[in-house]
């Protein structure tokens, strides 16, 4: 299986073609998405469905947590979230959902960001199975992946455990960082973490997928006879802010001690679980959101995984089979943003995501950038 092991070169050159290669394709795979997705589409890479929101981040970890200089006991920090959906404009859809968490109230400046998902395993497992990925997308109206799926097995399965379908609301779902990252303790040692956000309360995890989602991932089209908005989620969580609610989370860490006689691939490989009753969920923080951000301050918030602590940061990566890959590709993609942003400048925010009938709709924009011949209204026409 493509998960069991990284291809290594022998020797010092191999190596140095190793750490050469990932650095190429590191900065080529950023070029072609601020290009493509940043100057021409104004989009980001994936999420672009979703809504933002602020409020406040109390550390309190637990005691059995490795002491660590940043969570420290006491500690607050204003916190900015954003949940989304990959690749599609339409909450109804079977999608992947996310949380990304910014311990600042500014759009990219931040001590600490995190990126995690719904489901405890990925759909890749390092830079050259998230390239391959991509490569065999061949998304058209709703369906995705038919190739990947065939061939890869493991990605199949995880992004089975990833699609939530129907779900009641953003806050009542599990979320994942899946690739560890460092948690060094005050005493030096070295630990990989894995983050999670749970609900502040014990409550049922909506959406899981079943029947049909389950034979055919693949096809993540909206069921026959839909009668939710393609923006039910968003609506439900800014409603809730606005009537003054307060929605609250746990951020809790699983971490296990750096040791030199562990397979390096396996215990950083996202699709390969610790097991829990060795390295359990341990609470780090808690979190309350008080407040929604409008569609635009939404849109220009940035999560960067260079934004760490250096007790909290990326490993590095050796090659593009080195799991670590896939955080190493996240940084180097800086440029991105900054095409993204200046595509705002320039040609001004992206639109509202309508309530129309226009739906299965991909980060393509379909009925935007595709749909010119005059049949199909464009979005400003229904903002």
């Amino acid at each position: 299986m493509e998960t069991k092991h990284i291809k290594v070169k022998k020797g010092p050159f191999g190596r140095w073609m190793d750490r050469a290669v990932l650095f190429l394709f590191a900065r080529l795979f950023a070029l072609i998405i601020a290009t493509i997705m940043g100057l021409k589409r104004k989009e980001r890479m994936s999420h672009n469905n979703g809504i933002g929101a602020k409020g406040r981040l109390y550390v309190k970890p637990d005691p059995k947590l490795p002491p660590n200089d940043f969570f420290v006991e006491g500690r607050e920090f204003p916190i900015r979230i954003r949940h989304a959906a990959a690749t599609f404009y339409d909450d109804a859809m079977a999608a992947l959902r996310s949380i990304s968490i910014k311990l600042s109230d500014n759009t990219l400046e931040s001590p600490f960001d995190m990126n995690l998902n719904t489901g405890k395993h990925s759909l890749f497992w390092n830079a050259a199975s998230f390239m391959r990925l991509a490569a065999m997308r061949k998304q058209r109206y709703g369906v995705e992946y038919q190739y990947w799926y065939r061939y890869y097995p493991d990605g199949r399965s995880g992004a089975i455990g990833t699609l939530r379908r129907h779900l009641e609301s953003y806050a009542d779902q599990v979320y994942y960082s899946k690739t560890p990252t460092q948690w060094i303790s005050t005493d030096g040692k070295k630990h990989l973490v894995k983050y999670r956000v749970v609900p502040f309360d014990d409550i049922p995890e909506t959406g899981q997928v079943f029947g049909d989602d389950l034979i055919e991932p693949e096809n993540q089209r909206i069921l026959p006879g839909e009668t939710r908005s393609r923006n039910y989620l968003k609506d439900e969580y800014y409603d809730r802010l606005k009537r003054g609610e307060t929605i609250k989370y746990r951020l809790q860490a699983q971490v296990r001690p750096v040791n030199p006689d562990d397979d390096w691939f396996l215990v950083s490989n996202n699709m390969i679980d610790w097991p829990e009753e060795e390295f359990p969920w341990l609470q780090v923080a808690e979190f309350e959101i008080t407040e929604p951000l409008s569609w635009d301050e939404s849109n220009m918030i940035a999560f960067s995984l260079a934004n760490l602590p250096p007790s909290l940061a990326i490993f590095p990566a050796k090659s593009i089979y080195d799991p670590h890959s896939l955080n190493y590709f996240r940084v180097k993609a800086e440029i991105a943003r900054k095409a993204r942003w200046l595509s705002y400048k320039l040609r001004g925010m992206p639109p509202k995501i309508p309530y129309d009938d226009y739906r299965n709709s991909s980060t393509i924009l379909e009925s935007h950038n595709k749909m010119k011949t005059g049949k199909f209204p464009t979005w400003e026409q229904h903002s």
